[in-house]
């Protein structure tokens, strides 16, 4: 935190290439979405602005090296908490809940992963969503694309049949490209965090103490509804839940 202080900005590893959670605006030049805003939320809270950031695009699999590297102070970037990576850094509690789902074509008759066996179904490389789709009861076959949003050309051209990722960024892609859907049921239920340094004890607490305060001042809930509305009324934010 001294360090983060001293040097008047805050470091955030980001995406650039996820509508609606963390995505350049073109009319802006800006990086903007529900990630993003997460992010601004804890440089206001230190220097007391949101602009007080520097944000770092950050593929999937580059997350936790850059973390381990020093190249960032946090990781927000829809980033799932799991035992596994809990072994490499440390985790905010979850400020996002985030469901896999699957992304087709309109029109291709898919209605879910059950429908997919034999086909091939894109994911971001490192991400967690790789493993369910390669557990998957339909057996399709797995394709890891650096970035979902590469994944979506792939779609698009044809060389792949769906992607999955969570919902948050496939209702992002699908809003893009009209014809493409969002189809079948949850196939994973994802809890969300900010990922840090293992050994950055007081930066886990100061960003815990921020996510408390957006949770309980309605910030949370706001930036929900700007970003999602198309999931629906914004559900209650995630509980806090501290790990040991």
């Amino acid at each position: 935190m001294a360090r983060i202080a001293q040097r008047g900005r805050i470091i955030v590893g980001a995406d650039q290439n996820a509508y609606l959670l963390g995505y350049r605006d073109p009319a802006t030049g800006q990086l903007d979405g529900f990630d993003i805003e997460v992010a601004r939320q804890l440089a206001k809270a230190i220097f007391g602005s949101p602009d007080a950031v520097q944000f770092r695009g950050l593929n999937a699999a580059d997350r936790i090296p850059a973390i381990q590297n020093g190249d960032v102070d946090v990781v927000v970037r829809s980033m799932t908490i799991t035992c596994d990576r809990l072994q490499q850094v440390a985790f905010s509690t979850e400020y996002l809940t985030a469901a896999q789902r699957v992304l087709v074509n309109r029109g291709s008759g898919v209605r879910g992963m059950d429908d997919l066996g034999g086909k091939k179904v894109c994911a971001a490389r490192g991400s967690t969503n790789i493993p369910v789709i390669q557990q998957a009861a339909a057996h399709p076959i797995p394709v890891a694309a650096d970035n979902v949003s590469d994944c979506m050309v792939l779609l698009q051209q044809g060389q792949i049949d769906a992607v999955s990722t969570d919902d948050q960024i496939l209702v992002g892609l699908a809003a893009q490209d009209p014809d493409t859907e969002v189809v079948g049921p949850p196939l994973a239920n994802n809890p969300v965090g900010i990922a840090m340094p293992k050994a950055a004890t007081d930066l886990v607490r100061f960003v815990n103490a921020v996510l408390d305060r957006i949770r309980a001042d309605g910030t949370w809930t706001a930036i929900y509804q700007r970003w999602f509305a198309a999931l629906g009324p914004p559900p209650t934010p995630p509980p806090p839940r501290y790990l040991d």
